[in-house]
This record gives C-alpha cells, structure tokens and sequence, in this order.
C-alpha cells in the first residue's frame, strides 16, 4: 500500500539526505505507467517535496529502464527514491555492479528510530559456515556503520570509516573471498581499523 505520508516522508528523506550530504541529484524511481494510482501517488508526493529543494536536480525514471541503465552507466546516479517494491531490486541490481551484496550497506530508517545492517540480501545471511569459518566479509556492516554515524550527525566519523574502508579494497591486500581474497573476517576488519 502506498500513501501519500509515507510517500512524502521518504521523498523528504532523500531530498534530506541529499542536501545534507552535498548531493546533486535525486531520482524517483517508479512504474507510474502500469501503477497509476499508487505509484502516481508517489510521484506527486515526490514532485511537491522537491520543489522545496531547488538546488538539487529532480529526475524520474522507470524501473525497468533504471535497472539496464544502473548496468551500462551507474555513474548517472546520485541519490535514488523509490518504493519498497522497486527499493529491493535497485539495490540488488546495485550491490552486483559495486561487487556483490557482501559490499552493500542498508539501514531502515523510522520517525523515531532507525536500524542498520548489511542490505541487499546480504551475502553472510543465511551461511553460517561462512560465518563460523570466519571468512564472512566485513564491508557491508562496516559501511552500515558508516551510514548510522551520518544518521547520528556524525559525518566526520563516517567520511573517516568509508574512506579506510574503500582504502582497504582499493589496495587489495586483504580481501575476503567474494572479492578474490583469501583473508579472514577479523583480517579484514583489523585492516581497516589500521587505515582508520
């Protein structure tokens, strides 16, 4: 079910996001031509809220197009606003083009509370062998991290923990096996807090 306040709610979220992050663009991301009424009602909820934001570029795209278009030019997004429906496949389209969901961070952010943990179906869900092997990957949690510091106003501390992270991946000398590593999860991890 799509209502026009959490429509609006999630629209402010993203306009938010982007203005206190210095982001440029926010895309909706919708089926309005199939979906009239429900995803129509979030488009109009989008289309009011940004017209309180004149600095940031407001798109719309569909969601079949979105999906080819996150594959051959990625680049072309910034922050993206969809329904849930819509929400998961972005993301788990996303997390294969950044390198798999064990490099995808989520959150779920309420009114008054928010949580945060890996996302897009995160690649240590559900194997606990990984797990107990101690070679789950690290990086979506320590990114989730990241992402609850900037909701708790601490973007300091999250620009600090992002770039260790990417620093770490970037110089490839600890990566866990999904990412063609063969180090651990505490390796990983020991990594980063050094790059800190």
């Amino acid at each position: 079910v799509i209502t026009k306040f959490c429509s609006e709610r999630i629209a402010k979220y993203a306009f938010e996001y982007a203005h206190l992050n210095n982001r440029k663009t926010v895309t909706a991301v919708h089926k309005a031509n199939i979906m009239k009424l429900a995803d129509g009602l979030f488009l109009e909820s989008c289309r009011e809220i940004a017209k309180s934001y004149p600095e940031i570029k407001y798109n719309e795209i569909i969601v079949d197009n979105c999906c080819m278009q996150l594959v051959s030019k990625p680049e072309q997004f910034d922050v993206m606003v969809t329904p849930n429906l819509y929400g998961n496949l972005v993301a788990n389209t996303a997390a294969g083009i950044a390198g798999g969901t064990g490099v995808m961070p989520g959150g779920n952010v309420g009114v008054e509370y928010a949580i945060f943990e890996q996302g897009a179906s995160a690649g240590n869900v559900g194997k606990p062998k990984l797990v107990e092997k101690k070679k789950a990957n690290p990086v979506a949690l320590l990114l989730s991290s990241a992402m609850m510091l900037r909701h708790l106003e601490l973007p300091e501390f999250a620009d600090r923990l992002e770039s260790a992270v990417k620093r770490v991946i970037k110089e490839g000398k600890y990566r866990t096996k999904d990412l063609g590593g063969t180090s651990t999860t505490q390796e990983v991890t020991d990594a980063v807090i050094s790059a800190l």
